[in-house]
């Protein structure tokens, strides 16, 4: 089901992940950015969008993760676009013959055979520093940063002040970091791109969680970025989405935070 966060914006919810996928109205039909996750899913979706008579005539994969980098054979052949970075990413992983097997196995349990895997990653990159996304409909701003993962993008929609941030300013998920030689300064460099565009935003929506307006945006940001201050700092972090006060079904969020601050608790930064 299609739920509106502004004019022209709508998101779509998956069940287990709470991924958001985020459908914008063009000239000539819909944008879809980071469709997901599960072939039911994807159908439902595209069902939805055909019977309201919206062809999709372009994708955005915000970062190379799985779960943003998925089609559906019933979404149409547009072109899927990524930032150079997160595109060169995914055609590396592509390029390795024992790709399907890698990917499924890092698959949540409750999706096995649920991911559908044919159309996976298939990524046109933009040119690098590209600032606005090439379609016709309204301009959507590209901020890149090196935060969580490699050429990880938010889309910024102009006119309705709409930010897709991604893997970012999740109200379930605390940051997650990539494999970087200093992920929680570049996490940090991430934040600050976005709290550039923050007096612009309307409204917030997250790859994970719940949408939200302008005035709970920069309290997101600002969690967000005590809880990396307290990884340098070797401190345990007063967060809401870890410990007791956890989200329901989310309490696994607990032991992913214990691994982050395993290997990365207390590497001061610059």
């Amino acid at each position: 089901m299609l739920k509106a966060v502004a004019e022209g914006v709508q998101i779509h919810v998956s069940e287990l992940l709470l991924n958001n996928t985020v459908v914008v109205q063009g000239q000539d039909g819909v944008l879809l950015v980071d469709p997901g996750i599960s072939t039911s899913e994807l159908r439902c979706l595209a069902d939805d969008l055909r019977s309201s008579g919206r062809p999709v005539v372009a994708g955005f994969s915000t970062h190379p993760d799985w779960d943003h980098v998925l089609w559906h054979a019933d979404l149409g052949e547009a072109p899927r676009y990524g930032t150079a970075r997160g595109a060169a990413y995914m055609r590396e992983l592509l390029s390795d013959p024992g790709w399907r097997t890698c990917v499924a196995e890092g698959l949540p349990p409750e999706l096995e055979g649920e991911v559908p895997l044919d159309l996976f990653g298939r990524i046109t990159a933009l040119p690098a520093g590209t600032a606005e996304l090439p379609w016709k409909g309204p301009e959507i701003r590209i901020v890149e940063h090196p935060a969580h993962a490699q050429g990880h993008a938010a889309l910024l929609i102009e006119e309705s002040g709409v930010l897709v941030a991604g893997d970012m300013l999740s109200d379930v998920l605390v940051p997650m970091f990539d494999d970087s030689a200093d992920p929680l300064e570049e996490y940090l460099v991430g934040l600050e791109r976005l709290e550039e565009v923050a007096d612009e935003v309307e409204v917030l929506v997250p790859g994970h969680g719940t949408a939200c307006g302008a005035d709970e945006l920069r309290t997101r940001i600002d969690l967000d970025r005590a809880y990396v201050h307290a990884l340098r700092e070797g401190r345990e972090p007063d967060d809401p989405r870890i410990g007791p006060s956890a989200r329901p079904g989310w309490e696994w969020v607990s032991d992913l935070h214990a691994g982050q601050a395993q290997r990365l608790g207390g590497k001061g930064g610059h």
